[in-house]
């Protein structure tokens, strides 16, 4: 067996901050094992925040120059990580922060300049995994299926409850994958009107009661009527989902947050229940992701499901992301299959990732 110690950096679309966890990904070139040996969440700073949140709608020259500057602050991260777990590292593997993800016009960005990364750090860099996979007519999303695949498949589902949830399960012989419905990003979204980061524990929802006109309008979007491979992105909130709670009746938050909570219990169940008839498999779920701290919305999912749903150690809810990116990172330099077309719809396998650095010491 061949060990990496890898950095796995992941930041999502909950903007509740950047995951950096060092892991121990172990092969013998076929079956891999794991080990999260240490972790950490670096919340963003206002500034930070809202400069991500807002650069869809920015000029090119800020979006360059945040590239470039969010690449520098990823690796002044990293530095202050390895030099306080005193750790040695053999390789970043970035996801960065998408801004623009259109994969039905192929094309998919993420900010965190690679190249800025290695600069600061020293490191080998993998980054930009989504790129090859949207230029074949893939979705580009979700790659945690790998992951799922390579290290979880003891689980007929991986549901994963971040700012989307999105599953992965087998139909057939083969793994597919897809973004269920909007998760952490609105309800994120609707705690800060009550001046909170999010909902702790679900205690804003459990106090809230039910709009059925806005749960029914919620239900009805279009989207979710879509066979797989599909996916989702803040765009579409904008203009599908939060437009249909402005143009309903006007909701205290914890009625909305309670609204929301049965929403995504109800999508959820039906697609588990979707992929388990394609399947005829069990209905075990490992669930990891904020959401899974979520005591309403994980009552909630279970009042839908009749599925067993399994919640991991806290690191593993927490950085099981980070960790499949560090595993794509291998795959990428030791030149394996990273994303398989049958989890994104893309016309064929890919090996994807750019890389930036010296990698004469790993291969």
């Amino acid at each position: 067996m061949k060990s990496y110690h890898v950095l796995g950096i992941m930041s999502g679309s909950s903007m509740d901050g950047m995951d950096i966890s060092l892991c121990k990904i172990s092969t013998d070139g076929q079956q891999f094992s794991y080990q999260i040996e240490e972790s950490e969440t670096f919340d963003y700073p206002e500034k930070w925040r809202i400069r991500l949140s807002q650069l869809r709608k920015a000029d090119s020259m800020a979006y360059a120059k945040t590239d470039v500057f969010y690449g520098h602050y990823i690796g002044q991260q990293i530095n202050q990580f390895i030099e306080k777990h005193q750790l040695k590292v053999d390789l970043i593997a970035s996801h960065g922060h998408t801004v623009f993800h259109y994969p039905d016009e192929r094309i998919t960005r993420q900010v965190g300049d690679g190249a800025s990364i290695s600069a600061i750090t020293n490191l080998p860099v993998v980054s930009d995994f989504r790129s090859m996979d949207v230029a074949k007519g893939g979705q580009g999303a979700p790659l945690v299926a790998i992951g799922d695949e390579l290290l979880f498949n003891e689980y007929d589902y991986c549901l994963n409850l971040g700012g989307f949830a999105n599953i992965s399960g087998k139909v057939g012989p083969y793994r597919v994958s897809f973004d269920i419905c909007p998760a952490n990003i609105i309800l994120n979204r609707t705690a800060r009107d009550l001046n909170l980061d999010y909902d702790k524990d679900g205690e804003i929802a459990a106090k809230g009661a039910i709009n059925y006109t806005l749960l029914e309008n919620l239900n009805q979007i279009d989207y979710y009527k879509k066979p797989f491979p599909k996916s989702l992105n803040r765009d579409w909130i904008n203009s599908e989902l939060w437009q249909i709670v402005k143009d309903g009746e006007k909701l205290l938050p914890e009625d909305k947050m309670k609204t929301f909570v049965d929403h995504i219990g109800f999508q959820i169940s039906n697609s588990i229940d979707y992929l388990s008839q394609k399947n005829a498999t069990g209905k075990k779920v490992l669930v990891t992701g904020g959401g899974a701290f979520n005591h309403t919305l994980m009552d909630y999912i279970k009042t839908h499901s009749d599925a067993e749903f399994i919640i991991p150690n806290e690191k593993l809810v927490k950085y099981k992301e980070s960790l499949i990116f560090a595993l794509m990172g291998v795959l990428r330099i030791t030149n394996q299959t990273n994303i398989f077309k049958t989890y994104t719809g893309a016309s064929s396998d890919s090996v994807s990732g750019s890389l930036n650095g010296d990698f004469s010491k790993l291969l």
